[in-house]
């Protein structure tokens, strides 16, 4: 893009997508777009009353180029760049929370493959997606005339400030021994930091930063994924395991016996901690999650709350409602109690010790106390983008024809006397997906009955599940 005159920029648009940025680089992303981004988001900031945004990277090969790309953007559109380096994306969230800076963004791939890479957006303290998304996208489309002034740039350290800002809300009692997997992704440098000023004994897997992530692939959602970490736990003896995506948003639990704990799991345990210091508490959680979940957040005295799947979707929720707590199924945790209300799989993870240590149990007693259910992993199937959204509204109808208990607010999720069922559309692919869960294996095998029933009724044969 030129500073002053010529033709606007016009983006692969597969990029722009619902929560943030995301494409391949080299194919449908490079330092064309990121200095497009940078310029585009640049007049945004200052219309909404801005003149600092900060930036952050993560650890894949790509981010330097793309984060110097972006920075270069934002000077060229007359806003000045506070550059806080490598580390994860909630450090970034920390930064633009306590930096004195009017939005922000993060170079990061998430958990994507080693050669995709994207970009996390802030406006102010909020959570830019959306159509904002596709607003940007035509604004860089636009001729933009030169900026009156061009941005100056500050290198500024914040990893020790958001290190200590995680440790200051450890509160645990008994020391630990804690396996920790970051995946070789964009957590390593901050989690040595973290381990340091925390008690007990702690085992490092795949610290160092590396965007080939040789060991294995940075999601801790795909259970082949969380491997290493369970045999180390075992190995070791450790009282648990924590794992974290790609660029630190998204958390993974395991116990002392080296079981998952899932999203929707471990919640519970947050949950109760919180709800006992502050009873009614409302606790947000996504269309994926547990009715176990829900269940138990109203048994321990909370408001349980049903909303639509998306961090972004959740983090605007929480902070209308002041809720102090949110989870979604694929492990981002939004604390605002104590915090920022962003997604931080760091600082859950130091609120997770901190229950765990205080507690007479361990973590694999918790979770036996669970109520058993048998569920569906989270069943996707192709769907034309034409098409997803429309299947699941003929759902909704007939089902609502039927009179059926459901709740629509992300999708249909049905309940039964065996259970529950979901049906929604993704925001991110041309898939539709699905997930059932019971008491037992007949009930679910009677619910995934009826969701095959319905499906067939729109045209589209089940899945095999």
């Amino acid at each position: 893009m030129h500073d002053g005159g010529g033709h606007g920029h016009v983006f692969n648009p597969t990029i722009l997508r619902e929560y943030d940025i995301r494409g391949i680089v080299g194919e449908t992303l490079g330092e064309a777009d990121a200095r497009a981004i940078g310029r585009a988001f640049a007049g945004v900031v200052i219309e909404a009353g801005g003149r600092r945004v900060a930036v952050g990277r993560d650890g894949r090969l790509s981010s330097p180029v793309l984060e110097a790309a972006l920075v270069e953007g934002f000077v060229a559109g007359g806003v000045d760049v506070v550059r806080v380096g490598l580390g994860p994306t909630p450090m970034l969230y920390f930064a633009v929370n306590t930096q004195g800076v009017d939005g922000g963004i993060m170079v990061t791939g998430s958990h994507n493959p080693a050669n995709y890479n994207g970009f996390k957006l802030m406006l102010g303290k909020k959570s830019f997606f959306g159509q904002d998304i596709q607003r940007l996208g035509r604004i860089a489309a636009d001729h933009l005339p030169a900026a009156a002034r061009r941005g100056q740039v500050e290198d500024r350290e914040v990893a020790a400030t958001y290190t200590a800002r995680l440790l200051a809300d450890y509160d645990g009692t008994r020391p630990l021994h804690v396996a920790w997997d970051a995946g070789n992704g964009a957590t390593g440098e901050v989690l040595q930091r973290l381990v340091a000023g925390l008690p007990g004994r702690h085992v490092l897997l795949n610290e160092t930063i590396d965007g080939r992530f040789p060991a294995h692939h940075p999601d801790p959602t795909e259970p082949k994924n969380l491997v290493q970490l369970q045999e180390t736990v075992r190995a070791r003896g450790c009282d648990l395991g924590i794992a974290f995506d790609g660029d630190g948003d998204r958390i993974g639990v395991v116990d002392g016996q080296g079981r998952i704990l899932w999203g929707d799991q471990f919640m519970v345990v947050l949950a109760a901690d919180v709800i006992r210091e502050r009873p009614g508490a409302t606790i947000i959680a996504d269309v994926k999650a547990s009715q176990v979940l829900f269940d138990e957040v109203a048994r321990m005295g909370g408001a349980p709350l049903m909303w639509r799947t998306g961090h972004s979707l959740i983090k605007t929720k929480m902070a209308e409602l002041g809720a102090p707590l949110a989870g979604e199924m694929s492990g981002h945790i939004f604390y605002a109690d104590r915090y920022y209300g962003f997604d931080d799989a760091l600082y859950a993870a130091v609120r997770l010790l901190g229950i765990v240590s205080r507690s007479g149990e361990s973590l694999a007693q918790m979770r036996d106390r669970l109520p058993a259910v048998v569920n569906t992993p989270e069943l996707r199937f192709p769907c034309a983008e034409a098409r997803k959204f429309a299947v699941v509204a003929e759902v909704r109808d007939r089902l609502r024809g039927a009179g059926a208990e459901m709740s629509d607010i992300d999708g249909v999720r049905v309940r039964t006397p065996d259970g529950w069922w979901l049906l929604r559309a993704s925001n991110t692919q041309d898939v539709l997906v699905a997930r059932a869960e019971a008491r037992d294996e007949a009930g679910l095998a009677r619910l995934k009955a009826l969701l095959a029933e319905q499906l067939a009724e729109s045209g589209l044969a089940a899945p095999k599940f």
